[in-house]
C-alpha cells in the first residue's frame, strides 16, 4: 500500500514539474512579448529594395514633428492649384526607397504627392510608438497646409500599418478622400491571427483600433486588398469597407498578397478614384 503511494506521489511529482515547467516558459513569454512587442511590430531596418531607380522628380523635404523630431520626407508638386495632394503613410517595414515602384505611377496621375518617412525610419530620430506615429501623420497635413494646401484638396493614402495611422488623423475632418492599401481591423485582431495562445488584448500596447474609428470617416474611401494576404488577412481589408460609411468603393484582388502590385488593374482603380475627387 505504502509503494503504491509513493509511486503515485511520484508520478504526481512528475507531472505538477512538468507543469511548472510550462508554467514559467508561458510567463516568459509574456514578459519577453511585452517587452519587446515594439520590436515585433515595427521593423525599420528590413530592406526589401531592389534597386528601383525614381522617375518622377521629388524634392526631399524635412517636417519637424511638435516634438522636435525632423522627418525625411518626398514631396513633388505637379499642380498644386488644380490637382489633389496624396499623403502617403507606408507600412512597418523598410524605408522611402522601398516605395519607389509605387510613386513612379504617381507621375501618370493627376495627383502631387508627400511621401513621410516615420520616426525611427529611414534614419529619423526617435522611436515608433502608435501616439509617436499619429504625431508624425499630423505634422504631415500641417507641412501641406503651411505650403498652402487645403484640407480637401489632401487624400490621405494609408498602406499596411499606415492604414491604422491614417484611419485615426481621418476621423471627423473634411480630406478629400482616403485610400486604405491592405487594412487590418485593429492591431489585437492581427495579433490574435498570429498568436492566438497569447492574451493579446492585455499585452498590446500600440492597438491601432480602426475598426472602431472608420465610422467617423466620412470622405470618399478606396479601400484595396489582396484575398492571399498572409499577414493581413483579407477578411479584416473586407470588414473594414463594410464597416465604411458611403461613398466607398473597393479593390479585391484575386492574385495579390500583402504588397499589392501596382499592375494595370490596380492603377486603373487608384486613377479613377483620385480623377473623380479632383
Amino acid at each position: 500500500m505504502n509503494f503504491l503511494f509513493k509511486k503515485n506521489l511520484l508520478k504526481m511529482n512528475y507531472f505538477a514539474s512538468i507543469l511548472l515547467i510550462f508554467v514559467v516558459i508561458y510567463f516568459f513569454i509574456l514578459i519577453s512579448t511585452y517587452l519587446f512587442q515594439r520590436n515585433l511590430l515595427y521593423h525599420p531596418g528590413e530592406n526589401n529594395y531592389f534597386g528601383d531607380q525614381l522617375t518622377v522628380s521629388i524634392e526631399k523635404v524635412k517636417i519637424k514633428t511638435k516634438d522636435n523630431i525632423e522627418l525625411i520626407s518626398w514631396y513633388h508638386r505637379k499642380n498644386s492649384n488644380n490637382y489633389k495632394t496624396i499623403l502617403f503613410l507606408h507600412g512597418n517595414a523598410g524605408s522611402l526607397e522601398n516605395r519607389i515602384h509605387k510613386i513612379n505611377h504617381f507621375k501618370h496621375m493627376n495627383v502631387n504627392f508627400l511621401l513621410i518617412s516615420w520616426r525611427g525610419f529611414s534614419g529619423n530620430e526617435g522611436k515608433p510608438t502608435e501616439e509617436g506615429l499619429y504625431q508624425d501623420a499630423r505634422s504631415a497635413v500641417a507641412w501641406l497646409k503651411s505650403k498652402g494646401i487645403s484640407e480637401d484638396d489632401i487624400i490621405i493614402y494609408g498602406e499596411s500599418l499606415g492604414t491604422g495611422v491614417a484611419t485615426e488623423i481621418a476621423q471627423n475632418k473634411n480630406f478629400g478622400g482616403i485610400i486604405l492599401e491592405s487594412p487590418f481591423t485593429s492591431m489585437v485582431d492581427a495579433g490574435k491571427d498570429k498568436y492566438p495562445y497569447l492574451p493579446v488584448r492585455l499585452l498590446l500596447k500600440d492597438k491601432y483600433e480602426s475598426d472602431k474609428k472608420i465610422k467617423n470617416i466620412k470622405n470618399p474611401i478606396l479601400i484595396m486588398h489582396g484575398k492571399i494576404d498572409n499577414i493581413v488577412p483579407f477578411h479584416m481589408g473586407k470588414k473594414m469597407y463594410e464597416l465604411a460609411n458611403q461613398p466607398k468603393y473597393s479593390y479585391f484582388s484575386e492574385n495579390d498578397d500583402h504588397m499589392m502590385e501596382y499592375n494595370e488593374k490596380l492603377l486603373k482603380v487608384l486613377n479613377k478614384f483620385i480623377d473623380s475627387l479632383n
